[in-house]
């Protein structure tokens, strides 16, 4: 996830701040897992951007 790189935020990190496990943050930025509308909200609260700029940026 460039944004979380940009940031300098491990997986774990991002994941506490989240709160949603490590696995699951590595299975959304591998593809592999679709994460919901409230996900994508508390992702983009953790690193401080709209789910608007979070879903641009993948």
């Amino acid at each position: 996830m460039r944004i979380r790189r940009e940031r300098q935020l491990s997986q774990e990190e991002l994941s506490l701040r989240a709160k949603v496990t490590r696995a699951y943050l590595s299975g959304i930025e591998a593809g592999t897992r679709n994460p919901t509308v409230d996900m994508l909200a508390r992702l983009g609260d953790a690193l401080g951007v709209s789910v608007e700029e979070l879903v641009k940026s993948s």
